[in-house]
């Protein structure tokens, strides 16, 4: 079994940015696929970046590339989604999410609200 707590949500204006954590525990993560993924009111939720832990190997949605970066620490068994240049169209419920050997999300975390005024 895998928990995963995410933190670091926040209200915000745009243009500022936001770093999300996430804390993973439970077991070994070297064969993971992690990801995290958004939904709006009254809109599917979506995938914005993945990582696998071994190879470091990223994944960005077109509408975040060149704004957000996602990364993770070995020592904390913590993924990060650093977020620059936010937008009002960036809120949203964000999740992380783990995928054991790249397969299908299985464990998914509380979610953090983001909320960027204009």
């Amino acid at each position: 079994q895998v928990q995963l707590v995410e933190s670091g949500g926040g209200l915000v204006q745009a243009g500022d940015s936001l770093r999300l954590s996430c804390a993973v525990s439970g077991r070994a993560l070297g064969s993971y696929t992690m990801g995290w993924f958004r939904q709006a009111p009254g809109k599917e939720r979506d995938l914005v970046a993945r990582i696998h832990w071994s190879s470091n190997w990223t994944y960005y949605a077109n509408f975040v590339k060149g704004r957000f970066t996602i990364s993770r620490d070995n020592a904390k068994n913590t993924v990060y989604l650093q977020m620059n240049s936010l937008k009002p169209e960036d809120t949203a419920i964000y999740y992380c999410a783990a995928a054991p050997n790249s397969a299908q999300y299985l464990y998914w975390g509380q979610g953090t609200q983001v909320t960027v005024s204009s």
